[in-house]
């Protein structure tokens, strides 16, 4: 117990928020409660600190990190590189504005990662809100290659999360600084290119292909709301998630992306097919949207290319 309490000591949070969640002053409560030593908020510089309504939890919160980019990435880019120069902790967490923590989550974290040395990075079970279903447990990848969350949306009861995992969830994760720090690119480890969806897919090829591994830890656990600011992005993220898709493909295959084109291009047309039938023309636009994306970025992300990493380990059946 010793160990475990000098070790969660040596972490850092990170929670970016455009003040949407109204889950942020229970998602900073639940960081201090489970030892975080200290947390950076993200929000950026138009926003009122005061319009976050946070109360007696805005205590709680030990650096506010102002961004005029927006975005995931540049969010976690910006704390990060704060905590480089004022900072010495050896990890650090990310967790999203909508996800509550258990008392023991970080605990049971930071002692996987201090018996793994090989590990870059390390989640628990996330649930959903309401606890009784699974959100995820890491990331791997269905027939179509498309990124999925383990688990997502099976009953807790009787689910066996894997150990090993291709990569971690940033929605609640910890990450070892040294690991990021050798994979980072021109503006730190996450890709700001990618604005929102798959940047912790593609940080986790980048990690897996540098030799780093990631792992489960079932006993730490966290319930997530779910994301608001996502749907309220042009096309409800659609164009993100697709051609984020093919770029960070193009990037772990290389010149084999060409190859596996036609397995991508149907499941594409399989998606915006069932958006056309239910009615949902937003989605639609956006799954042909993702198209001119994919094509004006392709180029830089195939050309970093190198085909290091197997994806079938990590493929399930889905």
């Amino acid at each position: 117990m010793v160990l475990k309490a000098a070790l969660r000591h040596r972490c850092s949070v990170i929670v970016p928020t455009l003040g949407q969640s109204p889950h942020l002053a229970a998602c900073l409560r639940s960081l201090r409660r489970a030892g975080a030593a200290e947390i950076s908020v993200v929000v950026p510089r138009s926003l009122p600190l005061d319009s976050l309504g946070l109360d007696e939890a805005r205590q709680t919160v030990d650096r506010w990190v102002r961004v005029d980019r927006p975005g995931f990435s540049a969010a976690n880019n910006a704390a990060l590189a704060d905590l480089e120069q004022h900072s010495d902790h050896p990890f650090v967490a990310t967790v999203n504005d909508d996800a509550v923590v258990e008392p023991d989550w970080l605990n049971h974290l930071m002692d996987r990662l201090s018996r793994s040395p090989d590990a870059a990075a390390v989640q628990g079970l996330n649930l959903q809100w309401d606890g009784r279903a699974v959100d995820g447990c890491g990331i791997g990848w269905n027939r179509w290659w498309q990124a999925v969350q383990i688990g997502h949306g099976l009953p807790v009861e009787g689910f066996e999360p894997p150990g090993e995992i291709f990569g971690v969830s940033a929605t609640a994760a910890v990450y070892r600084l040294e690991a990021l720090r050798r994979v980072a690119l021109e503006h730190g480890p996450f890709d700001e290119t990618l604005f929102a969806y798959y940047e912790d897919v593609d940080l986790a090829a980048r990690l897996r292909a540098a030799g780093w591994g990631s792992f489960c830890v079932p006993e730490a656990r966290a319930r997530h709301a779910g994301s608001v600011s996502g749907r309220r992005l042009p096309f409800g993220g659609r164009q993100l998630i697709h051609a984020n898709r093919h770029l960070i493909l193009a990037r772990l295959l290389g010149r084999s992306w060409w190859r596996h084109g036609p397995r991508l291009a149907i499941r594409d047309a399989l998606d915006l097919g069932g958006r056309l039938m239910s009615g949902d023309l937003r989605g639609a636009g956006g799954i042909l949207a993702a198209a001119v994306r994919t094509l004006r970025y392709l180029p830089a992300f195939a050309h970093l290319g190198r085909a290091s990493v197997d994806l079938e380990p990590w493929t399930f059946d889905s």
